[in-house]
């Protein structure tokens, strides 16, 4: 919290959410309550082998929330980023890392399940969330600044459950801060960080046998570090 008030001066199936544009209609606003559905398919996720999952809640239940605080997160307080473009020419291979700016997870009870139903195979429940009068100035501060709107598509492997759709997110990150600073940047820099915020509920589907996720993002720069030499 402390850190954010510097700042202000300057889902069964690994969770698959599908953001239905005709749902939207039904969400007043994403800036004070954030709602959207989630879905997992209630077959055991083929890659789970017997004696792999030992938690007391459903299988389903316990990777929702796995990916549903990590999305959140993205959108409540945001990800630090570092960035590393690839450079054949220096022998410097690309490097892509995100980081939470705080944690949501330590706000226990904020996150609220509801309404869940099954149809055609699949368990789908309403994710809610409401902002903290805080968190709501968070927002109004990312938006009112001027600050960059970013966006990107990112992929992940299905077989990866989890971790497959927190690699779509960051790939779609990654991608939204190369196609950014391909524009504002002349010489492909040694280093680039900053901060971002999603900005809308995000798009997250399957396309050919992959997560993919469509993230936008307020983008808040930070630093680029240049090759001094060659």
């Amino acid at each position: 919290m402390e850190r954010k008030f510097s700042r202000l001066k300057k889902l069964i199936l690994p969770v698959l959410l599908l953001v239905n544009a005709s749902l939207f209609a039904q969400v007043p606003s994403v800036i004070e309550r954030i709602r959207f559905p989630v879905w997992a398919e209630v077959d055991a996720y083929p890659g789970l082998e017997s004696g792999e999952y030992d938690s007391d809640e459903p299988y389903p239940v316990s990777r929702i929330k796995e990916i549903v605080p990590f999305l959140l997160n993205g959108m409540v307080y945001g990800w630090d980023f570092v960035y590393v473009p690839s450079d054949k020419a220096r022998g410097v291979e690309e490097y892509f890392e995100i980081t939470e700016i705080q944690n949501l997870e330590s706000e226990n009870g904020k996150i609220s399940y509801s309404s869940p139903w099954i149809q055609d195979n699949k368990f789908n429940c309403w994710v809610d969330y409401t902002r903290t009068d805080f968190q709501i100035q968070n927002y109004y501060l990312w938006s009112s600044i001027k600050n960059p709107v970013i966006q990107g598509r990112g992929y992940g492997s299905l077989e990866d459950g989890f971790d497959g759709i927190k690699k779509a997110a960051e790939n779609a990150l990654k991608n939204a801060v190369r196609e950014h600073y391909r524009t504002k940047i002349k010489n492909k820099p040694k280093e680039i960080t900053g901060s971002v915020l999603i900005r809308k509920v995000p798009t997250l589907g399957i396309d050919a046998g992959q997560y993919v996720i469509v993230l936008d993002f307020f983008l808040e720069y930070g630093k680029i570090k240049e090759y001094t030499l060659f």
